[in-house]
């Protein structure tokens, strides 16, 4: 009998979550060649970083559909939905799409659960499932964004014809390391032989290790600010305006429906990829600015609703946290700016708080639902060593944080100073951010 979505969920999440880890390929390599090896049946563009994967995909996956090719694309985590992580076109799976790639992978994964000294984990089965859907779709090329790392993550069975490497910095180090170098080394790991590998600026140490890398397997290395990256950039409503010098050549008049800096970086990264996937020709400067144009990314800098204003973002480290407050800066003028911040317990969260302080006027301290998330309280304390206590609130309920946010925003009491329009930052983290999505009414994209 096939079963419901909600069984295919519990199923899923009854297996090694995604924050546990056993460094092997075996398992996965195993149930893929049971189902055929379908990693292989189409070209892949392999990203990896800290952060601004999700978008980076995002905007490689508009850019190939312009260019009339069928998409497949797997990013992660979630923000609302499962589902989320498996696109065809553009979309993700339906619900009963999304049963199927389950019963299309489970019989095969039994084996090898059976086999194997440790069962397949949740990241490892959605990734087949993955693969499969691509498969059976068929599509003409898949964007795939490593779960954690890249040497040693699920998606690396996959050969990238383009890897993408986003800016690296410190996260996951009880994982990958606590220094950007280090990670830098597991990172490189999805540089292929023969491939291109398109590099976002980094710290010298860590690019020394990305070329070495490159070097060693023969990858064709294109690096930001050299061989591509951003001409121009400037705030317009509703997002940017920028032109972009791509690998192959200048794209003028832009416009990108997001905000931050490092969303046109993003954008850099994301033209290079394709670019170097359709062989370095030069691009349709029309159906390059349509791409842009209709690009989302749900739940980074998303506003979510007006009067006041309510933004979402699921920065969660330390290096997105600094992307996030520029961002805000450079494109939004709210006075006072309320913040809504629930973390991961395991989370540099003192280092992401003192990020936040400067341009959060008081912040609401709450938690997600996730067993992984700092209390509120807990989170709380850290916070009124930072901000001081009377600039902190708690909330255990993220419906009540939000509803308390709002409400100091609208009527900026006790901001004296306040300018202009107040507005509500909501952040900490990816499963913060969905959930308080899902209050203001998003559907899964």
């Amino acid at each position: 009998m096939t079963p419901t979505y909600a069984e295919v969920e519990r199923a899923l999440l009854g297996r090694w979550p995604e924050s546990r880890l056993e460094p092997s390929l075996d398992r996965i390599a195993a149930l893929c060649r049971l189902l055929g090896d379908p990693q292989h049946a189409y070209p892949v563009i392999h990203l990896t970083g800290t952060n601004g994967k999700t978008s980076t995909s995002r905007m490689i996956d508009a850019l190939l559909r312009a260019l009339d090719l069928r998409t497949g694309r797997f990013t992660s985590p979630h923000l609302q939905s499962m589902t989320e992580r498996i696109c065809l076109d553009g979309e993700p799976l339906s619900e009963s799409l999304f049963v199927d790639a389950f019963a299309d992978v489970a019989a095969y994964a039994q084996i090898v659960d059976d086999s194997a000294a440790h069962p397949l984990s949740y990241f490892e089965m959605i990734t087949t499932m993955a693969f499969a859907a691509f498969a059976d779709a068929p599509v003409d090329a898949a964007v795939i964004e490593v779960g954690m790392g890249g040497s040693w993550d699920a998606t690396n069975v996959a050969d990238g014809q383009v890897a993408v490497i986003t800016p690296i910095g410190v996260d996951h180090e009880r994982y990958l390391g606590d220094r950007p170098e280090v990670i830098a080394v597991e990172k490189s790991g999805i540089i292929k032989p023969g491939s291109h590998v398109v590099v976002a600026q980094q710290e010298d140490a860590v690019m020394d290790v990305l070329m070495r890398r490159a070097v060693d397997v023969g990858a064709i290395a294109l690096r930001e600010g050299v061989d591509f990256g951003v001409n121009h950039r400037t705030t317009a409503v509703g997002g940017q305006q920028i032109d972009l010098q791509g690998v192959a050549a200048a794209y003028s008049d832009i416009f990108l429906p997001l905000h931050g800096a490092h969303q046109a970086h993003n954008a850099a990264y994301a033209l290079a990829a394709v670019e170097a996937f359709t062989g370095s020709k030069e691009l349709d400067p029309d159906l390059v600015r349509a791409a842009f144009a209709q690009v989302t990314s749900p739940g980074r800098l998303e506003v979510v609703r007006r009067s006041p204003t309510v933004l979402l973002d699921a920065a969660h480290n330390p290096h997105g946290a600094h992307a996030t407050v520029e961002a805000v800066r450079d494109a939004f003028t709210f006075s006072p700016l309320i913040g809504v911040v629930g973390m991961m317990a395991d989370k540099d969260v003192e280092e992401v708080l003192r990020i936040f302080e400067p341009v959060m006027a008081e912040i609401v301290c709450t938690q997600s639902s996730t067993p992984r998330a700092m209390p509120a309280a807990e989170l709380a304390e850290i916070a009124e060593d930072i901000f001081g206590a009377e600039r902190v609130i708690v909330a255990d309920r993220l419906d009540d944080a939000l509803e308390q946010a709002v409400a100091m925003a609208d009527s900026a009491e006790g901001n004296e100073d306040a300018m202009g329009s107040g507005g509500v930052l909501v952040a900490g983290s990816v499963v913060t951010a969905g959930e308080a999505r899902v209050l203001f009414g998003g559907k899964p994209q």
